[in-house]
């Protein structure tokens, strides 16, 4: 991540901005690859030296993304650095050429490459190390180019919301939780008080700690976090199909027959002979998520036997972000043309009754805007989202959450994604 450079660079990169003059000099860019397990995303920022964001273009980042994620090209680590060719090409266009060199571009894998078997995600890491030195005008390290822990990718993802909503600096009780469903992981952080943070269970060696201490603008936050993995949308699929026993899933829409490949595995998906059914989903989904089956040895637990934070003030406004969004506009139940939505998780539910009733041939004009992969699988995906919030982090089914896509700063819409967080972070510990 760039600091502000300290070369002043030529008078045609102005802006006026806030009533203030910023020359480029005084501006510091970043580029952020999100290699995620559905797909790879590449974010430019711009920053003034106050941390606030300058426009690139009419807009306050460039965000492009493409599909397939890297873990598609398990067995070809070239392949999977050569599908960043055309995001870094834009992203590289977007930053000035003389501040090119000293713009760092990072590449974080989220949870579908760290569930690759064996050292197939090192060999595309040091594909995308290679492909970056010998490709990119941009300033590179080969530590830059990493798989992210869950917890690093929930953390920035708090830090990217409640920057946007401009709640940093502000005490711990005015900030925003954050869920982040991944295809991979699931992401859940708060706020708390540092007394429920000196209360966190210690962990044995290896594990993430509960609780991350961030500085961000002037303020000392202590951060609840934790990552699931296997949980992730994607994943959760895997897992409710190993749950059920013998043949056919109550979660597999009528008359589909077929196999799903997550990870380098494949699992049987096919329908039950009486087709999909919403109870008999909501008990796969309730075993996937192991609820009880770990004794927990903390006062407030979520699912597994994971310590949940404890609650307070930093949860009780819940943003929920990634597949939460995307499920509930495909669903027909928010609009996809918005930034952000109010809903319950019993929508969630309610928008499953109708799926799950839902025969294989009549899903395409019940839901134009699933992907033809996904139509099988859109009651599992309703019910497991449902089961998770409920059951898994323990909501009321009529607690208000706020679905968020993007979020408005200034007057501008900015992806609600963790590279702004990563970004910020590191601007902040050095400014």
């Amino acid at each position: 991540m760039p600091g502000s450079s300290s070369s002043p660079s030529s008078e045609s990169h102005v802006y006026i901005h806030n009533r203030r003059t910023f020359v480029s000099g005084k501006k510091s860019y970043a580029v952020i690859f999100d290699a995620g397990s559905s797909g790879s995303r590449v974010h430019v920022y711009c920053f003034d030296h106050n941390l606030n964001l300058l426009p690139i273009g009419k807009d306050l980042e460039l965000f492009v993304q493409k599909k397939p994620g890297l873990s598609a090209y398990a067995s070809n680590p070239q392949m999977a650095a050569d599908s960043l060719r055309s995001l870094l090409e834009q992203a590289e266009r977007v930053v000035p050429e003389d501040l090119r060199s000293k713009t760092p571009v990072r590449v974080g894998a989220t949870a579908g490459l760290r569930q690759l078997e064996g050292d197939t995600s090192d060999r595309i890491l040091q594909a995308v190390r290679d492909f970056l030195r010998d490709k990119s005008s941009l300033k590179t390290k080969p530590d830059w180019v990493t798989v992210l822990d869950g917890t690093q990718e929930g953390a920035f993802q708090w830090v990217t919301i409640n920057y946007l909503l401009g709640n940093l600096g502000k005490k711990y009780s005015n900030t925003v939780g954050v869920v982040d469903l991944g295809g991979g992981s699931v992401q859940m952080a708060y706020a708390i008080s540092e007394e429920d943070a000196a209360k966190a269970p210690k962990l044995s060696d290896g594990e993430d700690a509960y609780v991350k201490e961030l500085f961000l603008k002037g303020t000392k936050y202590y951060l609840y976090v934790h990552s699931y993995l296997h949980y992730g949308l994607l994943a959760a699929r895997a897992e409710i199909l190993k749950a059920v026993k013998g043949s056919g899933n109550p979660c597999i829409l009528s008359d589909y027959h077929g196999v799903y490949k997550y990870g380098g595995k494949t699992y049987e998906a096919s329908a039950s002979p009486s087709g999909s059914n919403l109870d008999g989903c909501r008990r796969a989904a309730f075993m996937a998520l192991r609820v009880n089956e770990s004794t927990c040895t903390h006062m407030k637990c979520t699912f597994g036997g994971i310590w949940n934070g404890g609650g307070g003030d930093g949860q009780k406004n819940l943003f929920v972000a990634s597949f939460f969004f995307d499920r509930a506009a495909e669903a027909g139940f928010v609009n996809p043309k918005l930034p952000v939505a109010k809903v319950r998780p019993v929508d969630f539910e309610d928008a499953a009754k109708r799926a799950c009733v839902t025969k294989l041939e009549d899903a395409k004009s019940t839901y134009p805007r699933v992907e033809a992969d996904n139509l099988p699988y859109i009651c599992m995906d309703l019910i497991y989202q449902y089961t998770l919030l409920v059951d898994g982090f323990g909501l009321d089914p009529r607690q208000e959450i706020t679905l968020v896509k993007q979020v408005k700063y200034k007057d501008s819409l900015v992806e609600a994604a963790w590279p702004l967080g990563s970004a910020i972070e590191v601007m902040s510990s050095s400014t």
